[in-house]
């Protein structure tokens, strides 16, 4: 199997999660801002996760052109993270509809360290491949520390929540907010070849 159909995979996967993600939005009944307001919280927890899935489907596309060569453990890596990735639209509604309860940010905040933990694991896999190319180590080495930080991030935001779900939020932003900012590729990255 090439790498292309590895990330035509995964590329169909997460365009079905964005899409689930989206028909969880409902408009409101009444046209009223009262009504407006009421479904704000869940517009708001979508655009949060938008970006979340945003970011990781931009380092995941990063990630793959890296890969040397698909092998079991790297598939099933990557299905690992695609299925923690697949929980997100459920813990966006039930949190959108529950954001003041500290168990709804908390199970919010699991999914995405568990889905930043297989992001991780398949990060490391893909590592193993450019162990002889020392610009590519390196730029896996601040790759995976990045990700490790924001897997800790998240994972602190579980406990957080139940102290201060605001706490918890700002993680929530924090943490996409970082991976958005300009950075400079350590590699030259190819584009994929048009079939």
């Amino acid at each position: 199997m090439k790498p292309n159909r590895l990330e035509a995979f995964s590329d169909g996967v997460i365009a079905i999660i964005v899409t689930i993600m989206v028909l969880e939005l409902k408009a409101p009944h009444e046209p009223t801002m009262a009504a407006l307001l009421e479904v704000a919280p869940i517009f708001i927890f979508y655009i949060s996760s938008f970006l979340v899935v945003a970011a990781m489907w931009v380092n995941h596309h990063y990630l793959i052109h890296l890969v040397k060569a698909v092998n079991p453990k790297l598939l099933w890596a990557n299905i690992i993270l695609l299925f923690f990735m697949s929980l997100i639209p459920f813990v966006t509604a039930y949190m959108g509809e529950n954001y003041t309860v500290a168990l709804s940010v908390a199970a919010y905040g699991t999914v995405l360290t568990l889905t930043s933990l297989a992001y991780t694991g398949l990060h490391l896999v893909v590592a193993q491949q450019s162990q002889a190319d020392p610009d590519l180590v390196q730029h896996h080495q601040s790759s995976i520390r990045k990700s490790v930080i924001s897997t800790g991030l998240y994972a602190l935001a579980v406990p957080l929540a139940f102290v201060s779900i605001y706490l918890s939020f700002a993680i929530f932003v924090l943490i996409p907010a970082i991976y958005f900012l300009p950075q400079k590729r350590a590699v030259a990255v190819p584009e994929p070849e048009m079939a």
